[in-house]
């Protein structure tokens, strides 16, 4: 094994033995790999800080390229304190970093890296959770190999008279086609467009109205479950939390 040092973060960690646990880390250049925290299960531990998930730093481990590495420690490059500290955030960054885990079956495509951590620094920074998680979701099509037709009508290509935005036929709907599905706000269509091809680091404000949110948000939920048959239970927290509020 060599000693390698790589910026990662942490999607999920497992209880190993009585004192240790497996990390999953993202990292930039070896995609997503295993790393066996020794000892961090015991309050004196040096990495029992480090070792859990969200965690996004620099990590020293000594790399294996099959099986599992270990980890010597970490130097954190952002801990996330304002999504730590609000229940609505940490909702929303754990059901991040699920659908991430799922996504990385399906492609490991190192964008899917940048997508991730730059989602959650804007979340951190006090950007709309749901209008970025919807976001990202919209990205995420794209490596789960079921992207919506977004520039024109999912059934007969047509760009113009784009009337509303619909889960069942695909995508975008055109004035012609359109029969019996539900009619969505038009600056809903233009907004998710925007969703898909805007540059997360680029974001300094999302100025987005309740109607436009819940109609991107309500057309991914069933987007989702129509066609990539994830389920993940962090979503439903997402929701019994919103209902507390």
């Amino acid at each position: 094994m060599k000693i390698i040092d790589v910026d990662g973060i942490v999607l999920n960690d497992t209880n190993y033995s009585e004192s240790s646990k497996i990390l999953n880390v993202l990292t930039k250049e070896y995609g997503l790999i295993g790393v066996m925290s020794k000892g961090c299960r015991n309050i004196k531990s040096k990495l029992s800080g480090v070792s859990r998930k969200l965690v996004y730093g620099t990590f020293h481990i000594y790399y294996k390229e099959k099986g599992l590495s270990t980890l010597i420690g970490v130097d954190i490059i952002n801990d996330f304190s304002n999504i730590e500290k609000d229940l609505m955030r940490i909702s929303y960054a754990s059901y991040i970093l699920d659908l991430t885990r799922q996504v990385l079956r399906e492609s490991d495509d190192s964008e899917i890296y940048n997508i991730l951590v730059s989602t959650l620094i804007k979340i951190n920074e006090g950007l709309d959770p749901l209008a970025l998680t919807n976001i990202l979701e919209v990205k995420f099509l794209d490596y789960l190999g079921v992207k919506p037709s977004l520039d024109q009508c999912t059934l007969c290509g047509n760009s113009d008279d784009i009337v509303t935005l619909s889960s069942s036929s695909g995508g975008l709907v055109c004035g012609s086609c359109h029969t019996d599905e539900a009619l969505v706000n038009i600056k809903s269509v233009q907004m998710i467009r925007m969703y898909y091809y805007v540059d997360i680091d680029k974001i300094t404000k999302l100025d987005v109205s309740d109607e436009v949110k819940n109609d991107i948000n309500n057309f991914l939920d069933d987007y989702y479950e129509r066609y990539t048959g994830l389920y993940l239970k962090s979503k439903d927290f997402i929701k019994k939390v919103n209902m507390l509020n």
